[in-house]
């Protein structure tokens, strides 16, 4: 009996230290986290243009994050320490359109007339390539509360979209590959609260109280040619309400 208290009294400081850990909901150091976020579209995209034209004009990609469509995205984080996380998060879309050459008919619109029995012509399609991504990252400091598992934070982001298209074919609308682009800048002051309900269960909210984000977008319509591009500068106040869901293990 005495060996058998002996070993209870060794054995209950160490259970009771596994379930203290068991039913910590606040993140500690080495942790890492997953979430699936909900806000503002950041990618960019310009379409190439026609390379026959005698004028063009550009402007620039709106930065508006009011002026996007809500998003969902993947955002992964890791604590270097008990409250300091460091984030990443972003995508990448490549699309490929294969081009086809024209079908010439039987149609002359100088002698011809519609309905008269004439082949219609089928016009080329362009062979465009086009590639989207945007990437992010940034620094949280978290800060604890009389309410366990509820976690404010302050941070700070940066970040870059990049959207390009290439556009070619072999009718008389292009003169050689054919390039729109445009790409933006962000930086950004961020502040939310997550709350963990379990150990590895939390959900959150986000603002950037400031942000400041530069665009430029431009198109090549010719080989040969310069580019003509257009930019902006952008700041934003109470910007990017972010949803967030994740898991922390």
């Amino acid at each position: 009996m005495k060996i058998s208290k002996l070993l209870l009294y060794a054995v209950m400081p160490m259970m009771c230290i596994t379930v203290a850990q068991a039913q910590q909901k606040e993140p500690q150091k080495g942790d890492f986290t997953l979430a699936a976020t909900v806000s503002y579209n950041s990618s960019v995209m310009k379409n190439a243009a026609a390379g026959n034209l005698m004028d063009y004009s550009v402007t620039a990609t709106s930065t508006n994050w009011n002026d996007k469509a809500l998003s969902v995205g993947i955002e992964g984080g890791w604590f270097f320490h008990d409250l300091w996380k460091l984030n990443l998060g972003g995508g990448m879309n490549i699309s490929k359109h294969p081009g086809y050459s024209a079908v010439p008919g039987t149609f002359d619109p100088l002698t011809d007339e519609v309905g008269d029995g004439s082949i219609p012509n089928y016009g080329a399609v362009a062979d465009q390539n086009y590639l989207q991504f945007n990437v992010y990252t940034g620094v949280d400091r978290y800060f604890k509360t009389g309410t366990e598992g509820l976690m404010p934070y302050i941070g700070i982001r940066v970040g870059y979209a990049y959207g390009r298209n290439l556009s070619q074919t072999d009718n008389e609308e292009y003169m050689g590959k054919s390039v729109g682009e445009a790409y933006n800048i962000r930086g950004a002051l961020t502040a939310g609260v997550d709350y963990f309900f379990t150990n590895a269960f939390f959900i959150g909210v986000q603002v950037d109280p400031f942000a400041y984000t530069y665009n430029c977008t431009l198109i090549k319509p010719q080989e040969g040619l310069s580019n003509l591009d257009a930019d902006s500068h952008n700041f934003g106040i109470l910007a990017a309400p972010t949803l967030k869901v994740g898991f922390k293990f």
